[in-house]
């Protein structure tokens, strides 16, 4: 298990390090390049570059140096950035998005961006009276060049062509507030898409073009992550009575989210379970955290947990990766980080 680089992204404690599956942290200063009470969204990296992490912050874009050890902010006219995920193919492309909700594409490895086409999206909703914010960015695992987004609260949009323009996808939704997207074979093996809400799960199997709502076997159905592990059939959802909540649960599906069963966590939950990191390089190993700061551990992929002793104020991303010294380049890429 040794060779693992675990980050806990918080909301105003900026990151956290850990090289031993989360027993010890270490929080690099602010000489580190990343100001140490900064409010750190998201995390993206990709098997192919082993040396790079890149986080997107209340500051900006931030991209660390395994070999520098140290934090480089990259210039863009992105301020405020939720959400960030790199090409499977090609870790010099990557597409972001912000708060207020709006989307950007880079093909140099974050140097330069441009704005994507998103006809209609708003900067500000009309539900909450705040400024909507991406909350996931998935490159398609079935359709190349399809990209999908969900923007809080502001629907679900999708890309065909790599990122240039975005096509806005709501029918049958019965909320807006997107949290989470998953892509899947169905039961039958026809593609299905998944999102998540504050009103439960949506699924999609004309590629987004309508949705049906499925209510979540749940005390709560505010769900935020739902994730698809490295075995292509195992799904995982995170569950709780709200935002921040005070108590959740982390669900488990293998019929393609038809279905879904609690997996216990240890100890009583703080708040609703917010965040699943996993990797290709090791299916067995998970983690899963809680919003207000509790962290968990699998070794067993995902039946059993540990609780770990660092607890944090506020986890917004949880993301995990081979070590650059151990990281094998030809692992699949895949998006570990939700919100």
């Amino acid at each position: 298990m040794h060779g693992v680089r675990l980050y806990a992204g918080t909301a105003g404690h900026s990151t956290w390090f850990s090289s031993d599956l989360g027993d010890h942290w270490i929080h690099p200063n602010s000489h580190s390049g990343l100001y140490t009470e900064a409010r750190v969204w998201c995390f993206s990296s990709h098997p192919a570059d082993p040396d790079t992490l890149y986080a997107g912050s209340d500051m900006g874009l931030f991209c660390w140096s395994e070999r520098a050890q140290a934090w480089e902010s990259l210039p863009s006219p992105m301020a405020d950035i939720w959400s960030i995920a790199q090409d499977p193919n090609d870790p010099r492309i990557l597409i972001a998005g912000t708060r207020p909700g709006a989307l950007y594409r880079s093909t140099d490895a974050g140097r330069h961006w441009l704005q994507s086409s998103t006809p209609g999206v708003q900067a500000f909703s009309s539900v909450n009276r705040g400024p909507t914010r991406v909350t996931q960015i998935l490159f398609d695992p079935i359709d190349r060049g399809t990209i999908w987004a969900g923007i809080e609260i502001g629907g679900i949009w999708r890309s065909t062509d790599s990122g240039l323009n975005w096509t806005f996808l709501d029918q049958g939704l019965v909320s807006g507030d997107i949290h989470g997207i998953a892509v899947i074979r169905d039961t039958d093996g026809a593609k299905a898409v998944l999102a998540t809400t504050n009103k439960g799960l949506h699924r999609s199997r004309d590629n987004g073009a309508s949705w049906v709502h499925e209510t979540i076997d749940s005390p709560w159905q505010y769900s935020r992550a739902v994730q698809l592990a490295p075995d292509g059939r195992t799904l995982y959802l995170t569950n709780g009575n709200g935002p921040p909540g005070s108590t959740g649960r982390l669900l488990r599906s293998e019929d393609a989210g038809h279905h879904w069963h609690e997996i216990m966590l240890p100890g009583m939950l703080n708040s609703t379970v917010w965040c699943v990191a996993m990797h290709p390089a090791n299916p067995q190993l998970l983690f899963t955290c809680t919003n207000l700061g509790q962290v968990f551990r699998s070794t067993d992929g995902g039946t059993n947990w540990t609780r770990l002793p660092r607890e944090f104020g506020e986890i917004r991303a949880l993301h995990w990766r081979p070590a650059a010294a151990s990281n094998d380049s030809s692992a699949v890429a895949a998006q570990w980080t939700y919100r």
